[in-house]
Parts: C-alpha cells; sequence; structure tokens
C-alpha cells in the first residue's frame, strides 16, 4: 500500500465532498502492461521508430521478420523494416552524391579530404542498407507473390523531417561545415528520407501518411507497394555502380529483386486488369533492363 505524505494529507481532505465510490474507482484503475510476445516485440519496435530510434527499430523487428514459423507480426515487422531501409537508401544517396561533388569543387585540402571521406561512409552505409532492402522484399515476395492484406501499422515519427535539407547546397558547393553541423545533417537526411518513404508508401505524402497513422492502421495497396519497392530496389543497386562501389553481382541482384516487385504488381491485376496500370509496369521493367545494361 502506498504511504501517504502528512502535508498531502492535508490537501486529501478537501476531497471529502467527492462521491467515495468514485475515488475508489479512479484509484484502483489498473495501469496499462505491455503486450507479451511477439505482440510486445512490435510494440517496443514501433515506439523507438516514433522515437526516432531508427537502428534500435531494425533490431526489435529483425527476430520477427525472420520468425519460423511465421507469427502475425511477421509481415508487420517486414513492411516497417521497408520504411527504415528505404529511408536510409534515400538519406545515404542524397549524402554521398553531395559530399561528391563537395569533393570535386572544393580547393581546400582539409575540406576536401574530410568529403572523400564522409562519401566513402555514405556509400558503404547505402550499400547495407540497399542489400538490407533486398533481403526484406524477398521474404515479402517468397511465395511468389506479396502477402494479401499488408498494413502498416506504426505511429508518425515526433520529430519531423525537413523537406529541404538547407546544410547540403553548402555542401554541393565545396564550402566546409564543421562535424557537428555534419551529425545534424545526416540526422535530418534521414529523418527526411524516412518521413518520404512514408509518404509513398501510404500515398497522398507526408501529411496524408501522418493523418492515415493517427487514425489507426493502414491498410497497403499491393500494387502502389509493389511498385513503390521496386522503384526503391532499383535506385538502392546504383550504389554498386560503375560511378560508386562497383560490384556488379549485388547490382544485378538488387535489380533482379526489384523485377520479382514488378511481376508481383502485375499479379495483383490478374482478376481485375487495369490497361494504365500494366503499362505502368511495363515502363519500369524496361527501366529496370535499361539500369541492368549499364553495368
Amino acid at each position: 500500500m502506498r504511504h501517504i505524505r502528512p502535508d498531502l494529507f492535508r490537501g486529501f481532505l478537501f476531497l471529502a465532498c467527492i462521491p467515495l465510490a468514485l475515488i475508489y474507482t479512479v484509484s484502483c484503475t489498473p495501469t496499462a502492461q505491455r503486450p507479451a510476445g511477439p505482440a510486445g516485440d512490435y510494440f517496443d519496435a514501433t515506439d523507438l521508430f516514433e522515437k526516432g530510434q531508427v537502428k534500435q527499430c531494425i533490431k526489435f523487428t529483425e527476430g520477427l521478420a525472420n520468425s519460423t514459423p511465421p507469427t502475425n507480426y511477421t509481415d508487420r515487422a517486414r513492411v516497417l523494416r521497408v520504411v527504415v531501409f528505404s529511408g536510409e537508401v534515400k538519406a545515404f544517396k542524397e549524402l554521398a552524391e553531395a559530399y561528391s561533388k563537395g569533393w570535386q569543387k572544393s580547393k581546400v585540402p582539409s575540406a576536401r579530404s574530410d568529403y572523400g571521406f564522409q562519401r566513402q561512409n555514405n556509400l558503404e552505409y547505402g550499400g547495407e542498407a540497399a542489400l538490407n532492402l533486398r533481403v526484406v522484399a524477398a521474404h515479402l515476395f517468397s511465395g511468389g507473390e506479396l502477402p494479401k492484406d499488408l498494413t502498416l501499422e506504426v505511429l508518425y515519427p515526433r520529430a519531423e523531417g525537413p523537406t529541404v535539407l538547407v546544410q547540403l547546397s553548402r555542401v554541393v558547393d565545396g564550402g566546409g561545415i564543421d562535424s557537428a553541423a555534419q551529425d545534424a545533417l545526416a540526422t535530418d537526411a534521414l529523418r527526411k528520407g524516412i518521413d518520404d518513404a512514408l509518404g509513398e508508401i501510404v500515398g497522398g505524402g507526408r501529411a496524408a501518411a501522418r493523418t492515415q497513422l493517427k487514425a489507426g492502421p493502414v491498410k497497403l495497396d499491393n500494387f502502389k507497394f509493389a511498385i513503390f519497392l521496386a522503384r526503391q530496389l532499383e535506385d538502392a543497386a546504383g550504389f554498386f555502380d560503375k560511378k560508386h562501389s562497383f560490384d556488379p553481382k549485388k547490382f544485378k541482384d538488387l535489380c533482379g529483386e526489384a523485377t520479382n516487385l514488378t511481376n508481383a504488381a502485375l499479379a495483383t491485376l490478374k482478376g481485375n486488369p487495369d490497361k494504365d496500370k500494366e503499362k505502368e509496369v511495363k515502363k519500369l521493367q524496361d527501366e529496370i533492363k535499361a539500369t541492368l545494361k549499364s553495368v
């Protein structure tokens, strides 16, 4: 039983006019408990995601995403990982390209050296995110088509990323920024990437994603999700092309998985043909083939 301090007891006397039944009801209301098992792990992962702690979120979803046999939270964890890895791909690509341009333009030896280091780091981080995205895409497509009733069940991040990375223009122009500014830029880029990924997956941009996720789990359109994921994989393959960390096998593997996702998109149209959507898929497939020919 809780002990009440004497000084607080005097304050409680003022509550004498309140019905005792009401006081008893309020004081005995049970505290909400964390769910157990896979539900608890997913709850923790989404809590971390909302707080912007994406690295920890990935750790908490790893077991769920690779669970054998799958649980009710396996596909939800995989969709969440798609969001995070897509956001990382977007962020690291934007940063790597900016530092690459800054490295070329900078005439200050120290800044040039620093930019070269940052470029290489972001290429490595981006390559890792690209490969992780391919793994989760392969898991989602393991049955030859995407699972039915995929949902995005997570709260929108509390700290929204900027729509434009202001410091990026200084980097591109070759102007030096200190380590604190580089760290802040990296944080903003990741937040921006994840917010943009949420807007694209849900559809309608960030505002729509925030509104819909606040209302509860969002059921995903499998066709749109497959197209989104295929484009992300094709884009992610760029980390391994001739201009970056050249690795033909990884490049082709990512493009191959992107092609699989276009087939998954077509599979969603079997019962309800749509010529416009078929043209969209055909165009994307042609783009992927053209990308493959570049290596």
